[in-house]
């Protein structure tokens, strides 16, 4: 639809696994030498591949198929919400191995285990070597997974005859960590997690898939705005196909050559919804503003507490406060005896020469 208005043979941004558009980070390329390791040299075993939704797992794994050995040969399950009977069934489709059920009645796993251990032994006295890769192994369950870790069993004194390639979410690895699953991660011989793209490895893969298109002129996206694609995207490849492909059409309808941060934003609205940060903020709001209360809550308390029990001692202070100028002035407001009448005193109660009380004196004139 926008493709000539920007100067495009092909829209870019398609999420299908074109392999002409095929982005190769560095990322991809050692989780790719991850698993050749494991197809090529490593004797049997499993091998782990996990990467987020949209990361660039099966990109890989197509790569991976494009470079397994000629004497290798594979079976491929891309839906392993299987069974363990299921499985061995589907196995057993896969490479081609025909089988019986050697009783009446419902298969057991006996059915097709046999005639799969004489196939991988046979294909192996010729030189062969057979891989096994399961898309999607988060979905299996444990019993599932211990069923194909029996078929690990299947060996010579060299080697074990088949190669198990596990690809899945991160759940994956979680699984494998569980107690009862302990003898199955210990055969994992090689295993890696792929992770998003980086902001300068996003602005590479808009312009290689742009350039993949036809792109002759400039580059329709600002600096600033491939930094948002990053920011929104997270770096995971398939976002940042829909997100680049709504912002040009976007752009297109607006008829705007030039696709800003703006754009970016407003088919991000349309793409993913909300920001992510605006979700979050609201999601904790609730429990923030309860916080909040119940710190509020606490200092009033503390301070009301801390009041109560200073108020004895302040009323005390404020007490001898007002106790000490009261005593004060009543010190200053009591009479002080003269001095004259101090010593008249004295002398009326001295006694005389000849031992006794002397006669008071007369007075001027008498």
């Amino acid at each position: 639809m926008y493709a000539s208005f920007f100067g495009l043979k092909h829209e870019p941004f398609s999420i299908a696994p074109d392999p002409r558009y095929l982005f190769m980070s560095e990322r991809h390329r050692e989780a790719l030498a991850h698993l050749l390791y494991g197809v090529k040299g490593a004797g049997g075993g499993f091998v782990l591949l996990t990467g987020e939704i949209g990361a660039g797992k099966t990109t890989v794994c197509r790569c991976l198929l494009e470079q397994i050995p000629k004497r290798c040969t594979v079976a491929y399950i891309f839906n392993p919400k299987l069974t363990a009977l299921e499985l061995l069934k589907t196995v057993c489709d896969e490479f081609h191995v025909p089988y019986k059920h050697e009783r009446a009645g419902h298969p057991t796993v006996k059915d097709y285990l046999d005639p799969l251990n004489e196939y991988l032994l046979k294909t192996h006295a010729i030189g062969l070597n057979n891989v096994l890769i399961i898309d999607e192994a988060q979905n299996l369950s444990a019993g599932v997974l211990e069923q194909l870790r029996l078929l690990t069993n299947l060996e010579t004194n060299q080697r074990k005859l088949l190669q198990i390639v596990l690809i899945g979410q991160p759940e994956l690895r979680g699984m494998l960590a569980r107690p009862e699953l302990e003898q199955l991660a210990q055969r994992v011989i090689a295993r890696y997690h792929l992770g998003a793209l980086t902001e300068s490895e996003t602005a590479q893969y808009l312009r290689h898939r742009l350039g993949v298109a036809g792109l002759a002129t400039a580059n329709p996206f600002s600096k600033r705005a491939m930094r948002r694609i990053h920011q929104r995207s997270r770096g995971v490849p398939r976002r940042i196909n829909l997100l680049a492909d709504r912002a040009l059409l976007g752009a297109y309808a607006d008829g705007v050559a030039r696709v800003d941060h703006d754009i970016v934003d407003k088919a991000a609205a349309e793409v993913f919804g909300p920001d992510e940060r605006v979700q979050a903020l609201r999601r904790i709001a609730p429990w923030a503003i309860g916080a909040a209360t119940g710190a509020a809550l606490a200092t009033g308390a503390a301070l009301w507490l801390t009041r109560d029990r200073a108020e004895p001692a302040t009323r005390a202070a404020q007490a001898a406060s007002t106790a000490a100028p009261k005593a004060s002035a009543a010190a200053n407001a009591a009479p002080t005896p003269a001095p004259a009448a101090s010593a008249s005193a004295s002398a009326a109660t001295m006694p005389g020469a000849n031992g006794g009380r002397s006669e008071p004196r007369l007075a001027a004139g008498r």
